[in-house]
């Protein structure tokens, strides 16, 4: 049995001991995992100490303190020396609008604690705020006896997050969901882009579509453009540059070199040729995309001071806005293309020689100054991307859409990038996120992301996570948040152990939703929660709280017989779709496809018996049919023995898309690969190298999908059943 002296700093460190899994089973976490989880936390197990612990326990005041507006008194705990308690207290706040205020408090003493040295007592206040402040941050500055004692933040946050306004009065709202890189046209470079994503939201705005959601638009790996996963990027608060439309860069106007190359005979060839293939060839696209904006870059430099110069003082404007992450980004970005270049199995920054590994290093400087374009041309790629964003944007607002784009919100990173490089000390890098077993996946799931350490994310005064939302919520009117359970707990699998050896690891999940709520009124953003596997009703209550929708999918809606549960019963706070980018599509599943294709990667176990699996596939057929037909929803002609239709056809795939629009569900997405008819998935959780993840084209292109008429179709028959707004 575990020892108490354990299990008190597991619980100080915010780490279950048991956990319940879906099937209602009571897990024990064993000492080993625990232990491993606290040395990914930096944390000694025989004495619960570890690097920044004895900063943290005398800190005064908590680096940000997260209350609710309507939450008052709004209480925050001090933690002072006894001498500087005994003198008179006061506040001096300071609101971002410059309104400065003072209160003073009466302190409530709840307890004594001594310094790591054994030096004198400190004495714990909770001190009470009542007094009116607006939504925002806020520093607090704490005066004894009239000198300064202590200073921190204070981030005043409304009840919930924001809804639009059509959603508040009642109407349900449908739009498109795409895989951005699987777009194609006429005129991409082999892998939609910016440009493409503004014409898709044209179309779906003409049929009637208030929202499209895309993939994550995160940063990917340009040194390794193979590694394409959207939801295993290496920064979540930077683009992928991949996504650059690069004909519609200024330079490209006065650069004679990059316009003579793409007007070549060879050029058209290969982009002709890397448009029509089937599936996205990254390394082929970065090919002839990163040579030419090298090009542009260097007109850049060329014209920075005469004709130029206006557009190079923007660029400076926005590098001096971004600051420090964009410098770091862009100096991660630099340093991996040099080693690369060197040695291709250097991977990320964990291989690259030790010096470089530390941001803050001489060596690191030094380079920065001796390869400055190169540090400049990765933040002239972002800049780029986040203008063609928000040109984007300006195209969805013109549209009139109610909710607009949709960006997705992947649950961690890469543990080689930009971003844990940038933050090493934040990261558990001898831990990764997953999931335990369940009904889907029998073996549980590690994810290989590192996830962010509580205590250390507390320390940050939660910067990190706030930059990560405000970077994700420009230009967007929706996120969704992938595995949002990870706000209230996370699942951490200790590096050695198995997905079934894991323990789940609590977050301080009322100030980060009080910070999402924040950051998302002010955005203007709705905030949609991916809440599917493993979920207790502390997160389901939590979310509701929130008004973050949660998210249905068709599949998994069933009742205790294995029903589909009639559309009346799915809540109005969700988002509902048929199916995601993890699972097949309505025609895949229709097929079993994904049986044989998990069968085939070894996913159902060694003794897994797969006719058994189909054959309650077939049976889940039958039960969508008997859900059709009793919403009336049953084309015409199609018998309910799920035999005698094995193959999915439009017009059952158009029923069941009315099935969701039925729903009182604020939101419903549908997939264009449902539209269209595709088979494959694109991704199979699991594996890496053995399916082509992220990398499926759809079968037509946007300038066929405008003569196509299947998407009008379908928005005509959701106008019928009220769905969208008139």
């Amino acid at each position: 049995m575990m020892d108490k002296l354990l299990r008190d700093i597991a619980a100080t460190h915010g780490i279950a001991l048991e956990y319940e899994d879906v099937f209602g089973k009571i897990h024990e976490v064993p000492d080993a995992t625990v232990r491993a989880i606290l040395a990914a936390m930096h944390i000694d197990a025989t004495t619960g100490r570890g690097v920044g612990e004895r900063a943290r326990g005398r800190r005064r005041l908590p680096p940000m303190t997260v209350v609710r507006s309507n939450a008052k008194p709004w209480r925050v705990r001090a933690c002072l020396p006894q001498a500087i308690a005994a003198r008179p207290l006061d506040w001096r706040i300071t609101s971002d609008g410059g309104i400065v205020q003072v209160h003073s408090p009466t302190p409530l003493r709840v307890g004594m604690a001594r310094g790591d040295d054994g030096d004198e007592p400190y004495v714990a206040l909770d001190l009470d705020l009542d007094i009116e402040l607006a939504h925002g941050y806020h520093d607090l500055v704490l005066f004894a006896g009239g000198e300064e004692a202590a200073r921190a933040k204070l981030a005043v946050a409304p009840p919930a997050c924001y809804r639009p306004p059509e959603l508040r009065e009642g109407h349900g709202l449908w739009g498109l969901a795409v895989q951005l890189y699987g777009l194609r046209s006429a005129r991409n470079w082999g892998i939609g882009d910016f440009t493409d994503l503004a014409t898709l939201v044209e179309q779906a705005a003409a049929a009637g579509a208030d929202v499209v959601g895309v993939n994550p638009l995160h940063a990917l790996f340009p040194h390794n453009p193979e590694q394409a996963s959207p939801y295993s990027p290496s920064s979540r608060t930077f683009l992928n540059i991949l996504y650059l439309d690069v004909e519609a860069i200024p330079e490209l106007e006065h650069c004679n070199e990059a316009r003579e190359k793409i007007r070549s005979d060879e050029f058209q060839a290969a982009i002709a040729a890397l448009r029509t293939a089937p599936l996205v060839d990254y390394a082929g696209v970065a090919a002839q995309k990163l040579p030419l904006l090298q090009m542009l870059y260097a007109q850049g430099l060329r014209d920075r001071y005469d004709r130029g110069a206006a557009t190079w003082a923007r660029f400076d404007a926005y590098r001096a806005a971004r600051g420090d992450a964009l410098q770091r980004h862009a100096l991660c970005e630099a340093l991996q293309a040099h080693f690369f270049a060197r040695d291709p199995a250097v991977w990320g920054w964990p291989a690259w020689p030790d010096p470089y590994r530390d941001p803050g290093a001489p060596e690191v400087g030094r380079f920065a100054d001796e390869h400055a374009d190169q540090v400049g041309f990765h933040a002239w790629l972002q800049w780029h991307a986040e203008l063609q964003r928000s040109h984007l944007a300006d195209r969805v607002r013109r549209q009139g859409l109610a909710v607009g784009l949709y960006v997705d919100l992947a649950v961690s990173v890469d543990r080689g990038g930009a971003e844990t490089w940038a933050q090493k000390d934040l990261y558990a890098m001898t831990a990764s996120v997953g999931a335990p077993p369940d009904a889907f996946n029998t073996k549980g799931q590690d994810w290989g992301l590192p996830p962010m350490i509580p205590d250390r994310l507390h320390d940050a005064g939660y910067a990190p996570f706030i930059a990560m939302l405000r970077a994700n919520m420009r230009d967007a009117g929706a996120l969704r948040i992938d595995h949002v359970m990870g706000l209230v707990r996370l699942y951490w699998v200790p590096f050695g152990m198995s997905a079934a050896e894991g323990a789940y690891v609590h977050y301080p999940h009322e100030d980060l939703l009080g910070l999402l709520a924040l950051e998302s009124q002010r955005h203007r953003c709705l905030v949609i929660g991916e809440d599917l596997g493993t979920v207790p009703d502390l997160v389901r209550r939590a979310l509701a709280a929130n008004d973050v929708l949660s998210y249905r999918v068709l599949f998994f809606e069933r009742d205790a017989a294995g029903g589909f549960l009639p559309p009346a019963s799915y809540p109005e706070a969700a988002c509902a779709v048929a199916s995601t980018h993890d699972l097949p599509t309505l025609a895949g599943w229709w097929e079993a496809r994904d049986i044989r294709l998990r069968a085939d990667q070894g996913q159902l176990g060694p003794d897994a018996d797969i006719d058994a699996h189909i054959d309650e596939r077939v049976r889940d057929r039958g039960r969508l049919l008997a859900a059709l037909d009793r919403e009336g929803l049953l084309p015409e002609g199609t018998p309910l023995d799920p035999y005698a239709v094995p193959e999915l056809t439009q017009a059952l795939a158009s029923a069941a898309q009315l099935y969701l629009a039925r729903t009182p569900s604020a939101l419903l997405l549908v997939q264009l690969e449902d539209i269209f008819g595709v088979r494959e998935q694109a991704n199979l959780p699991g594996t890496i190298t053995t399916h082509p993840n992220w990398r499926r084209k759809l079968p037509v292109t946007l300038e066929q999908q405008q003569s196509d008429g299947r998407i009008g179709t379908l928005a005509s028959s959701f106008a019928a059943e009220g769905r969208g707004r008139a």
